[in-house]
C-alpha cells in the first residue's frame, strides 16, 4: 500500500474508471478482498464486564482496511492507524514502507469491555480484517511491515490470543496454518494524519474499492450483530486515547 497523490486530471480520470471497475469487482468472489472465513468465537476469553476502556493492537497488512473494519464495529470507541514493533525515531511512513525498521502497519483498537470482549475483537481480526495465513504480506502488499501480528499489553491478552490461534489451527477452517505472531507491545506510534480515516475519506480510491470496502461489507454480512453503519473517526476521537 502506498499513498498516491493525483498529479494530473488524466490520472484522476483513470482512478475513477478503476473505482467503477472496483464496484463490479465487489460482486465477484474471485477478485478483490476474499470472503470471510466464518470462525467460532474464542473458547478462552475475558467476559464482558464493567471497567475502563481496553485496547487491542493488531497488525494485518495495510492499516487503511484494518482501521476501516474496526471503525464500523459496535463497542469500538477508537481505531487509530499507526506503527508497532520498532523504535519511535523510525516510526514514519517513508521509513517503515522500506521494510527495514522492524515496524508493522498496525491499528490500535480501543473498545468498551461492557459491550465487547477482547476475544470478539480477535474473532473479527482473524475472520474479516485480514488473512492470517499470509506470511509477511497481505493481498497486493509484501514485506515485513505488512505482517500479521498481535501486540499484547498484558499476560491475559497473550493467553487469549495464543489459545485462539491454537483453537483455529485445530479447527482447520483456513487452507494453511495461521502465521500471526503474538508479542508484547513495546510501543505504538500513530501514523501521519493523511493515513487516518483513509477508507472513509477516500471511498473511491482504487485500492480501497478493490481491497478494503469488501472487508467492511464482509463485517456487515458475517457479523451483523456487531456492525454499525456510522464509523467512529479519528477526526473526532483524536489519536492519543
Amino acid at each position: 500500500m502506498s499513498f498516491v497523490k493525483l498529479p494530473t486530471p488524466a490520472w484522476f480520470a483513470a482512478a475513477l474508471a478503476l473505482a467503477m471497475m472496483g464496484a463490479v469487482l465487489l460482486r465477484s468472489p474471485l477478485l478483490g478482498a476474499e470472503a470471510p472465513v466464518i470462525i467460532a468465537p474464542p473458547a478462552v476469553d475475558n467476559p464482558k464486564a464493567a471497567g475502563p476502556p481496553q485496547t487491542a493492537v493488531l497488525a494485518g497488512g495495510c492499516f487503511w482496511g484494518v482501521q476501516g473494519v474496526f471503525q464500523h464495529m459496535k463497542g469500538v470507541t477508537s481505531a487509530v492507524s499507526g506503527y508497532a514493533g520498532g523504535d519511535k525515531k523510525s516510526a514514519h511512513y517513508n521509513m517503515v514502507s522500506a521494510g527495514t525498521t522492524g515496524h508493522a502497519e498496525t491499528v490500535r483498537v480501543t473498545f468498551d469491555p461492557r459491550q465487547i470482549s477482547y476475544g470478539r475483537i480477535l474473532q473479527v481480526f482473524f475472520s474479516v480484517a485480514h488473512d492470517p495465513t499470509q506470511l509477511n504480506r497481505q493481498g497486493p502488499d509484501t514485506g515485513t511491515q505488512y505482517r500479521s501480528a498481535i501486540f499484547t499489553e498484558n499476560a491475559e491478552q497473550a493467553k487469549i490470543a495464543k489459545a485462539y490461534i491454537e483453537q483455529l489451527n485445530k479447527a482447520g477452517l483456513f487452507d494453511t496454518a495461521i502465521v500471526t505472531k503474538v508479542q508484547p507491545l513495546e510501543g505504538f506510534y500513530p501514523a501521519e494524519k493523511y493515513h487516518q480515516d483513509f477508507l472513509v475519506q477516500n471511498p473511491a480510491h482504487p485500492y480501497i474499492v478493490i481491497n478494503d470496502l469488501p472487508k467492511v461489507e464482509n463485517l456487515k454480512r458475517a457479523y451483523p450483530d456487531v456492525y454499525r453503519p456510522d464509523p467512529v473517526l479519528v477526526a473526532t476521537t483524536g489519536t492519543s486515547n
